[in-house]
């Protein structure tokens, strides 16, 4: 599974691949009060300004390795800063991205979760939590947490959220809905957007209804034509990706998971 996670974690959701990615490190800076801080925040900012600067550095050095899939050096920098600050949301959130790409889904849940004690409701961690429901399978986890992403991002539309991140968690919702057997609820989802839209939403859509149909052709050439004309790779190959990991394509590494009773 490439990371859709912050980031996408690898290029897909978002991140570049993506698992995403908060931006909860200058969060503290950001806060008008105390009472509207954390409490992870306040700890950050009561640690002496050296540190925070060093802390930073080796946040924004694990980011840049594990943007180059240098999973074993982010942990590593990564360790570094947890020896300065060990309640930061970013780090767990990174280190379960890291898990994801070894495929270790059971500990990367753990990062998460942790993540989301620290900084409870940050969508970056709520997408990375559904995209892990989505790849192990779990159907309606995945649904109940990708359907309340879909939600917040509509509320959050005006303020200049991704819009491509936002049309690629309606599309994971949509094929949660598939493997659930909402057909009816997933053909809606396939015909929210048009050729018009800023997004290969649409043509990723009617190759996953056509592949459900068993029309492996309509399929291919949808996604075909979504290839043309969003020429590159970053933008396509996360939607690709999320198709590998549904089981429409094959993996270019082989071997799904199985599915979970």
């Amino acid at each position: 599974m490439k990371s859709h996670l912050i980031f996408l974690l690898s290029a897909s959701f978002c991140v570049s691949g993506l698992y995403a990615q908060s931006d909860s490190n200058s969060a503290p800076e950001a806060a008008s009060s105390d009472q509207a801080m954390l409490p992870w925040q306040k700890e950050f900012l009561n640690l002496p300004e050296d540190q925070r600067v060093e802390f930073g550095k080796h946040m924004n050095k694990s980011r840049e390795l594990f943007g180059q899939k240098r999973v074993f050096e982010c942990i590593e920098e990564l360790g570094k800063a947890q020896a300065i600050f060990d309640n930061s949301p970013d780090v767990e959130n990174l280190l379960g991205a890291c898990q994801v790409e070894f495929r270790a889904f059971d500990k990367a849940m753990q990062h998460f979760e942790r993540a989301n004690e620290l900084q409870p409701g940050e969508k970056s961690i709520q997408f990375n939590i559904a995209e892990l429901y989505f790849v192990t399978k779990q159907w309606e986890k995945a649904e109940e947490t990708l359907a309340a992403l879909v939600e917040r991002s509509k509320a959050e539309e005006s303020k200049g959220r991704s819009l491509m991140m936002q049309r690629l968690v309606e599309f994971k919702l949509m094929l949660t809905r598939i493997k659930l057997g909402k057909m009816e609820e997933a053909k809606q989802m396939a015909e929210l957007y048009d050729h018009l839209d800023d997004s290969p939403y649409c043509y990723f859509a009617e190759a996953a209804i056509a592949y459900q149909n068993e029309d492996e052709l309509t399929a291919e050439m949808a996604m075909a034509r979504a290839g043309r004309i969003f020429r590159d790779p970053a933008i396509i190959s996360p939607w690709q990706d999320t198709m590998m990991e549904f089981g429409y394509m094959k993996s270019f590494f082989g071997g799904d998971l199985p599915e979970e009773e």
